[in-house]
């Protein structure tokens, strides 16, 4: 019978017999777990000659001895002669200690389970029967994906410390947040929502789980930030989980900052999940790159609720692609300022309204027609404002059609 056992490795020896590829794709699993990793090999891989030469781990450029297993914690026998890495596992076994065959698990005392990661869980699969690294990967995938789906509940069952966990769920489609920001609202006791952003994935949460909508639009702030803060801090200080679900990501413009000083200020753990950022991948999605070699090599990003800043009037001046959050209500006046500040009326404009759902819509103009386009058309929040040559509507076509034939 095996028992599988969770072994904190973080900052001890690790001995690895052998240098080739076995010893190259499980080293990273060490390396990532902190471990201190010596290999012993007469020849080493490039890569592991790359972690060598960072001082990522010890080389030690010969055969393998029995003294090498000293200061050891947990030996990998590695090598390309079965025979030998027999050898390094009768040495483990006399220090008592643990040592994985690769050649032959049987004859080794530890099997390295396939794991994957999900917050603070570390799900693993081993066979107790002969080895078979395909079929436990394969378990490993599949059960590790119904878990990033958010199809296991991963509430805590017995009483622990609260803490609140900043998630940016994307700009709008729930496909667009990240595996870690999916397994934290598994992980919910209570879930502080914004109206902007992947809400759709609040039709997953389970109903006991507690959803507070804090949500803003331009003209009208139910929740102010500060109780915003004591909301999150209350709760955490109740013993819960609690997920900040934020449009984007928490830290572009959204008062991620805040929050966090809020927590940490009363004593509240707190961890942030970045968010795939809407002044970035809304614009991506109808096809406007931000920064396109010949084109602009720089972008600024800025918000228009308060009007034009000074740093976005010179960045429309001298060409610099500048993507605008909250700026449709003040869109005439950071037009105006950038044609004061001497930007060329012909610049291309792009607002893309609702990025990324089913309601996407984009409104094209230039600097000097914009403003009268949007109001025609009925141009709404939320929408994203990209200014510079990348917004032309043909640029990615000629770019393409000027790259020569290979």
């Amino acid at each position: 019978m095996t028992a599988l056992l969770g072994l904190d490795l973080r900052g001890r020896r690790v001995v690895i017999a052998g240098g080739g590829a076995t010893a190259t794709r499980r080293v990273r699993r060490f390396l990532a777990e902190g471990a201190r990793v010596r290999i012993v090999a007469p020849e080493a891989s490039d890569d592991l000659r790359g972690h060598a030469a960072h001082g990522d781990l010890e080389w030690v450029a010969r055969r393998v001895e029995e003294a090498d297993l000293d200061d050891a914690w947990l030996v990998l026998a590695a090598t390309d002669d079965s025979a030998v890495n027999a050898e390094v596992a009768a040495w483990a076994e006399a220090r008592r200690v643990f040592c994985i065959d690769s050649s032959d698990a049987s004859r080794g005392s530890a099997r390295q389970a396939a794991t994957s990661r999900h917050g603070d869980l570390l799900v693993g699969v081993v066979s107790t029967d002969s080895p078979d690294p395909r079929r436990i990967r394969a378990v490993r995938d599949a059960v590790a994906a119904h878990i990033d789906a958010g199809e296991v509940d991963l509430r805590r069952r017995r009483p622990g410390e609260g803490r609140v966990i900043l998630v940016g769920s994307g700009p709008g489609d729930p496909g667009l947040i990240t595996v870690r920001g999916r397994q934290a609202l598994s992980e919910a006791d209570v879930v502080v929502t914004d109206r902007l952003g992947a809400t759709e994935l609040l039709v997953a949460v389970p109903y006991d789980v507690e959803v507070i909508n804090v949500g803003k639009s331009p003209d009208n702030h139910p929740v102010p930030q500060d109780q915003i803060n004591r909301i999150l801090v209350s709760h955490a200080r109740a013993g819960r989980t609690v997920v900040r679900l934020k449009g984007g990501d928490p830290f572009v413009l959204g008062r991620g900052g805040e929050e966090v000083h809020a927590c940490l200020e009363a004593g509240v753990p707190v961890e942030v999940v970045p968010g795939v950022t809407s002044a970035l991948s809304v614009p991506a999605r109808v096809g406007i790159p931000v920064t396109q070699r010949g084109v602009s090599t720089s972008v600024l990003v800025t918000s228009g609720h308060a009007g034009a800043a000074p740093a976005a009037v010179a960045a429309m001046a001298h060409g610099t692609t500048v993507v605008v959050l909250m700026g449709v209500k003040a869109l005439p006046d950071i037009v105006a300022a950038g044609l004061a500040g001497g930007a060329d009326p012909a610049t291309p404009v792009a607002i893309i309204e609702s990025g990324t759902t089913a309601d996407e819509r984009v409104t094209r103009g230039n600097l000097h027609d914009i403003v009268l386009i949007a109001a025609e058309t009925g141009v709404k929040p939320p929408a994203i404002i990209v200014v510079g040559d990348v917004a032309r509507p043909d640029l990615l076509a000629s770019e393409i059609a000027a790259t020569p034939e290979h």
